[in-house]
């Protein structure tokens, strides 16, 4: 048990301690809403693709794709999704707070927080295998929020679900362009190994080199971006909601989709890494952004987005040490 705790600190706590590290930059001063902002693009467009692309594209081969690990993937974060309809109907009767709540419960902060997370627990193989659910975990998430917030909003009307809209956001996401990238190129890669060419991204030594920095970059700065951005105010109102939806996240959901992995034959500790990436990670930052420009409760998308960080630093190290104690880790 103290080496699945020590452990579990090892690969939790330095994302922590970075996260606390932008909140305190900020409070200072060093840290300005302006800068964040900007910080907050830079991730987004250029270091996590960056990340996505090196990630995926040193997989070994696309043969050791475990298609069982991604279906089981995919169709958990389906299931949660209603399960988050159901029982997010069955608390409130209002609708923008319905469409904020629905997001925190299926939607995690997977490409910040959980492809790190990933990799600090299963090292390449965790980061790889983390990389390849990027590309079906992060256009499902983006096109399963569109569809929350279409249809449980604020403007007291059930906007109709644009597929084309939907679609045209799933090919323009930066991080959707970077893993593809780096799929396409590890495709490539494989056919240079069939015809026998030695030519490979990596005999470019600056290119590669300078990708490889660019990747190294990403996760303490997109980190200490999260902790700047953390923001308390209107708990005292807000307090059911934050808790209801602060459990379901962190505690609910993780059970959930750890569980069902073990019906799973076949998977290895750096599926198992994934998939704490993908269920038991904080709500996405994006949801609080995409929730008030969509009509719904933007400053409840918020919190939840504060609140389940905080909690999750406690949570994940538990879920850790458990799958540790266990010999998943």
């Amino acid at each position: 048990m103290t080496d699945a705790l020590i452990f579990s600190a090892n690969a939790v706590l330095p994302i922590v301690l970075l996260i606390v590290l932008g909140y305190i930059l900020k409070r200072i001063g060093l840290l300005t809403a302006p800068f964040l902002d900007v910080g907050n693009k830079l991730t987004f467009r250029v270091l996590l693709p960056a990340m996505l692309f090196y990630n995926v594209y040193n997989i070994g081969s696309l043969r050791e794709i475990n298609l069982a690990f991604v279906l089981y993937g995919i169709g958990a974060v389906i299931v949660i999704f209603f399960l988050a309809v159901a029982v997010t109907c069955a608390f409130t009767k209002d609708s923008a707070k319905r469409g904020s709540l629905i997001q925190a419960m299926f939607r995690s902060n997977y490409a910040i927080i959980g492809i790190p997370l990933a990799s600090s627990l299963f090292g390449d193989k965790g980061a790889a295998a983390a990389g390849v659910m990027s590309a079906f975990c992060v256009p499902l998430f983006n096109m399963l929020g569109v569809i929350a917030l279409s249809i449980f909003n604020g403007t007291g009307k059930k906007e109709k679900v644009n597929v084309g809209k939907i679609l045209l956001g799933i090919v323009k996401n930066p991080l959707i362009i970077g893993t593809v990238a780096g799929i396409a190129v590890l495709g490539i890669r494989e056919l240079f190994v069939m015809w026998g060419v030695e030519f490979r991204i990596s005999d470019i030594t600056f290119l590669y080199k300078s990708l490889e920095n660019v990747k190294s970059i990403c996760t303490p700065f997109a980190l200490i971006v999260l902790g700047g951005r953390f923001e308390f105010s209107a708990v005292s109102r807000l307090w059911k909601e934050i808790v209801f939806g602060t459990v379901i996240r962190t505690v609910a959901v993780p059970v959930l989709g750890l569980a069902g992995a073990f019906l799973i034959p076949g998977l290895g500790g750096e599926h198992f890494a994934t998939y704490v990436g993908v269920f038991a990670t904080p709500v996405a930052v994006a949801s609080a952004i995409m929730a008030s420009e969509m009509g719904a409760d933007g400053e409840l998308a918020g919190q939840l987005v504060v609140w389940t960080s905080l909690v999750s630093t406690v949570t994940i190290f538990i879920y850790v040490t458990i799958l540790r104690a266990i010999g998943i880790f």
